[in-house]
């Protein structure tokens, strides 16, 4: 099954595993299934069957009762859905000036509704502004928006 394949028809649930196994991974020598219970608040027994499903989509490697990994594919969908919640997550404190908890809980629901193709609008705005204004002067216009 290509990545393709193992990525269509995620539901934002198995994006929110995979992401966290890899926020998790950067913490823990291995994952296991109650540190994915504790990080997502879920049971364990909704832990183990959305695990199970990742595994039949190729996107973690688990033997029951041991660690859960990412697969080659599924590190890339947890690094797109981590890199799109994140840049979500910074316009919205940073540019918006929204709360810290608020602009992570929203860029959380966001991330996964969001099309591609406004995404990749949404990237290409933000590296079009950064490539026409300097630092200062984004700065200065972020400053200014958030004094409205």
């Amino acid at each position: 099954m290509g990545l393709k394949d193992a990525a269509d028809n995620l539901t934002e649930s198995m994006e929110d595993y995979l992401e966290a196994i890899l926020l998790l991974a950067h913490d823990h020598t291995v994952v296991r299934v109650k540190d994915l219970m504790h990080f997502l608040n879920y049971r364990v027994s909704s832990v183990n069957s959305a695990v199970k499903n990742l595994a039949e989509r190729g996107l973690v490697a688990h033997e029951k009762y041991g660690h859960v990994e990412l697969t080659p594919a599924g590190r890339t969908v947890a690094e797109k859905v981590y890199s799109r919640h994140e840049n979500i997550f910074r316009f919205f404190q940073q540019v918006l000036g929204v709360e810290k908890d608020t602009a992570r809980n929203d860029a959380c629901r966001i991330e996964h509704s969001l099309s591609s193709e406004t995404y990749a609008r949404f990237l290409g705005f933000i590296k079009y502004i950064e490539g026409t204004l300097s630092a200062e002067e984004i700065a200065r216009g972020i400053s200014k928006y958030r004094k409205k």
